[in-house]
């Protein structure tokens, strides 16, 4: 299987002119995802929906918006909003962020993450797959739907580093988006966490199997290294086996700057 390629930003990155000539640049040299990130500066949303209007092919993740930051409410409207309007090319990347956004911007105690990552993803499904909210704050009030049709065809990336975060990707996400490289025998936890789930959904046969897996593996660029139109993907900076026949594995090249002549 052909690893697949794509582009990320780190949060250093608040130009939107620049990113967005970046993702238009990556869309025409054919690499398949541009992955933008969300700090303490741009907003993700509106920069992916200006990126999915000015492109037509490229895939697009939010890599990766804080579970603090928003409700799965507001996060799940997000989604469905930018997967109607890339016309499917949107992907949800959800992580636990860090304890010095979390608090020090987000005004939240930074408790128990793996656990709130857990829930947000739940929660967040649900309501893109069409269902009720799941309330926990107003259990006495009526649960709302989401009010657009479902969309429970985008894929949820979780961002995960350690035991437990990665075991919520596994079970929960359709995706994992690690840090620099996985450790030797993370990626048999996922596809044995992975495999576990699917087998106990068909003894329930609850029918709720989410299908291939998807890992996104970071590397590098050069610092202040260009995009150019000359230039096509080549080979990543590092790559994965494949996870498995219907799993992909989806390099990613960092770029930690971009010239303003992108």
């Amino acid at each position: 299987m052909t690893p697949r390629r794509g582009v990320a930003l780190t949060p250093m990155e608040t130009r939107r002119d620049v990113i967005v000539r970046a993702a238009v640049l990556a869309d025409e040299l054919g690499y398949e995802i541009f992955a933008l990130p969300e700090g303490w500066g741009l907003d993700a949303g509106p920069v992916l929906t200006e990126i999915a209007l000015r492109t037509g092919r490229i895939n697009l993740a939010s890599s990766v918006l804080s579970i603090w930051g928003r409700t799965p409410a507001t996060l799940a409207m997000s989604a469905a909003t930018l997967h109607q309007v890339s016309g499917g090319r949107y992907v949800l990347g959800l992580g636990t962020s860090t304890k010095a956004l979390a608090e020090g911007f987000h005004d939240t105690a930074f408790e128990h993450p793996a656990a709130k990552l857990r829930d947000v993803v739940t929660k967040v499904r649900a309501l893109l797959d069409g269902q009720p909210a799941q309330l926990s704050h107003a259990p006495a009030a009526r649960p709302l739907r989401l009010g657009q049709p479902p969309a429970p065809e985008v894929p949820i990336w979780v961002a995960a580093l350690g035991q437990h975060t990665t075991r919520v990707a596994a079970e929960l996400g359709d995706g994992r988006i690690p840090g620099p490289a996985l450790a030797d025998g993370e990626l048999e936890q996922i596809l044995g966490a992975r495999r576990n789930r699917n087998q106990g959904d068909r003894r329930r046969n609850c029918g709720d199997q989410r299908g291939p897996a998807s890992v996104m593996d970071h590397g590098a660029l050069p610092a202040q290294r260009t995009l150019t139109r000359s230039r096509r993907p080549t080979q990543p900076t590092s790559a994965l086996a494949p996870m498995a026949r219907t799993n992909t594995t989806i390099s990613i090249a960092y770029m930690r700057g971009i010239s303003n002549n992108v």
